[in-house]
């Protein structure tokens, strides 16, 4: 019988990384500057396995070959087979990301034989001031583009937005942004690792003893150059409540607080649920047996699992599924 899974972090050096994620999050590793916690994954080389039961060690492809529909939900194995469709991460920014872009799904299975990169991102803690770039400031074309890229003036039509904890960004694929210095944030996208640079602060990677490399033809080709009037997602926090956050084709995103019990009833949800717990701690009642998930860890709840029971005193958890 499938259960409530938890699977092991692969924790990434970035030349950005800082150390939050064991200061804040807890997570237990060794090595400076990691600045992802990569908790569900399927990319290939970088799978993530079950922690523990019955199923420890199992990848993810091997629990979708073995079980199928009623690992992923019936209407997702038909879409994707045995690929997983999204990538969850926590990432910790002490230094700013590169300015990048992704591509969509026709440009990246052309390219890199890989699905796009539409995702999302929400702050769970902000350095005072801190922000991030998201989109445009104003409308340019691709001909000022890159004459800001060759001035390095891009930073001046960047739309910079200061942030809180409990702020939520859609990025979908084409909209140039960068993480800023100093916020910790849950991404969930879609499973892909094709990142496109257009800027990189000139810095030097201690790693590989140079600059990083930019991809500022590819990028050019796949920016959306739209302006937004606004780009940050409002949305509801109603306790006890499963509140619409962020829904695309590619993921569904809700924001759920629990205070005292709460029974979540999936008959309905043809797909996995998984649970990223961004405050507090709770506990899953699953077949009378609990499982704890406290801030800064993942859950996977299986296709095959129609009710679990949440308890907390004070929890606030993203709810993602297909």
């Amino acid at each position: 019988m499938l259960t409530p899974l938890k699977f092991q972090p692969l924790f990434k050096y970035r030349i950005w990384g800082g150390n939050k994620l064991k200061t804040v999050l807890n997570k237990d590793y060794n090595g400076d500057s990691i600045g992802e916690s990569w908790e569900i994954s399927d990319v290939p080389n970088d799978e993530t396995i079950v922690e523990d039961g019955s199923f420890k060690g199992y990848t993810l492809k091997q629990l979708i070959q073995e079980f199928k529909g009623e690992f992923v939900g019936e209407s997702v194995y038909k879409q994707f087979g045995e690929a997983f469709p999204l990538l969850i991460k926590f990432i910790d920014a002490k230094t700013p990301l590169s300015i990048q872009v992704h591509p969509n799904n026709e440009y990246a299975k052309t390219h890199h034989n890989s699905f796009g990169k539409n995702e999302m991102w929400y702050i769970m803690q902000a350095d005072e001031d801190a922000n991030i770039i998201v989109g445009f400031e104003k409308e340019i074309d691709k001909t000022q583009f890159k004459q800001h890229l060759e001035d390095k003036t891009l930073l001046e039509v960047m739309h910079h937005e200061n942030v809180k904890k409990g702020d939520a960004f859609y990025i979908p694929t084409g909209r140039i942004h960068a993480i800023g210095a100093g916020v910790m944030l849950a991404e969930i996208q879609q499973t892909s690792d094709v990142t496109y640079r257009v800027y990189d602060y000139d810095r030097v990677d201690k790693t590989i003893g140079k600059t990083r490399e930019l991809h500022t033809e590819q990028a050019t080709e796949v920016l959306d150059f739209n302006v937004e009037e606004r780009y940050k997602t409002d949305y509801k926090t109603e306790t006890n409540t499963s509140n619409t956050l962020i829904h695309s084709p590619y993921f569904k995103t809700n924001f759920l607080p629990v205070n005292g019990e709460l029974v979540k009833d999936y008959s309905s949800t043809d797909s996995f649920v998984i649970y990223m717990c961004v405050s507090g701690q709770a506990t899953i009642q699953h077949q009378q047996k609990d499982c704890a998930l406290n801030t800064g860890e993942t859950i996977l709840l299986p296709a095959s699992i129609k009710e679990v029971m949440l308890k907390s005193e004070d929890a606030q958890i993203l709810e993602v599924y297909f």
